[in-house]
């Protein structure tokens, strides 16, 4: 059984892999990192949301008992 080729890649062979993938995808990184950080912005939106409402329902249970 041969080991797994990814634990046996020296350093060079990682800069020169680093380098092409940079290289090929260079001009979609900015828009990439563009839409991640929407989808952060929207993710955190959500979460402040769905605190708001968690926070406000145990009141508005209480009110409802009575």
């Amino acid at each position: 059984m041969q080991p797994m080729l990814a634990f046996f890649v020296g350093h060079w062979e990682f800069l020169i892999v680093i380098l092409v993938v940079l290289l090929l995808f260079a001009p979609k990184i900015p828009q990439a990192m563009r839409s991640m950080g929407r989808s952060v912005v929207e993710f955190k939106k959500g979460i402040s949301e769905a605190e708001e409402v968690q926070q406000s329902s145990p009141s508005d249970e209480e009110d409802a008992k009575g």
